[in-house]
């Protein structure tokens, strides 16, 4: 028989499993902690960094923190939401992000996190810097001016025999996200458009797709990102 704890979240006092993700339980509590790089059933990578919360006064990522009995937690709290403005800014710029031209407009979560935490115009330079696009596979693209590194095509798109499609090549600020073009040769439909989904933001995009929605009914056009969690009501 399953344990239930509990513990707070900005001192609302929340229950779930023994030895759930923090992510996930906040999120069955109605709490929204926003990130880029968790996906749930996926092992965590703590990549993006959006994620931090304080637990019991210390910073720490919500996507690899366990729960324990007791925790105390500050998610919605000045210092810890420009933390994350910091981070969204920084990506932004570090990249090249033309949100009009992009087919993930509208439906991009680092686009609607910007949204969220009202970045108007980011305080750091613009990098500019020219990345490669590799268009060699038949069903998919990579957009490395578009890519955060958040390694979700990593970790969770594989063949049925557990090989990896994606992979990180280099370390540092020389990383980039690299394809297996003979496994990509074999992508379904389907597949290129689960990968595309999976991408949070515009770097992984399906051939011949454009805008299938128009603006204005886009999945973060109406509704803030997060919105529907804040909406579930637990007594």
């Amino acid at each position: 028989m399953s344990e239930k704890i509990k513990f707070t979240i900005d001192g609302k006092e929340c229950f779930a499993e023994k030895g759930a993700n923090l992510i996930e339980a906040a999120k069955e509590n109605g709490v929204y902690i926003p990130t880029l790089c968790h996906l749930e059933g996926v092992k965590p990578a703590g990549s993006c960094r959006i994620c931090n919360v304080k637990i019991n006064g210390r910073p720490m990522t919500a996507c690899t923190t366990t729960l324990i009995e007791g925790m105390n937690i500050e998610n919605n709290v000045e210092d810890i939401q420009e933390l994350r403005k910091i981070i969204i800014e920084t990506l932004f710029v570090s990249g090249n992000h033309y949100c009009p031209a992009c087919e993930k407009s509208g439906n991009c979560e680092l686009q609607a996190l910007g949204y969220r935490f009202k970045m108007l115009v980011p305080r750091f330079p613009f990098e500019f810097e020219e990345k490669e696009v590799d268009a060699e596979a038949p069903k998919i693209y990579i957009d490395r001016n578009r890519c955060i590194l958040c390694k979700r095509c990593v970790r969770s798109l594989k063949t049925e025999d557990g090989k990896s499609i994606f992979a990180v090549q280099g370390r540092g600020y020389k990383a980039m996200i690299n394809i297996d073009h003979e496994l990509a040769m074999n992508m379904t439909d389907e597949e290129a458009t689960h990968a595309m989904d999976t991408c949070p933001v515009g770097s992984i995009l399906k051939k011949e797709r454009g805008y299938y929605d128009p603006i204005g009914s886009r999945k973060y056009d109406k509704k803030p990102i997060g919105s529907e969690i804040e909406q579930i009501v637990t007594n």
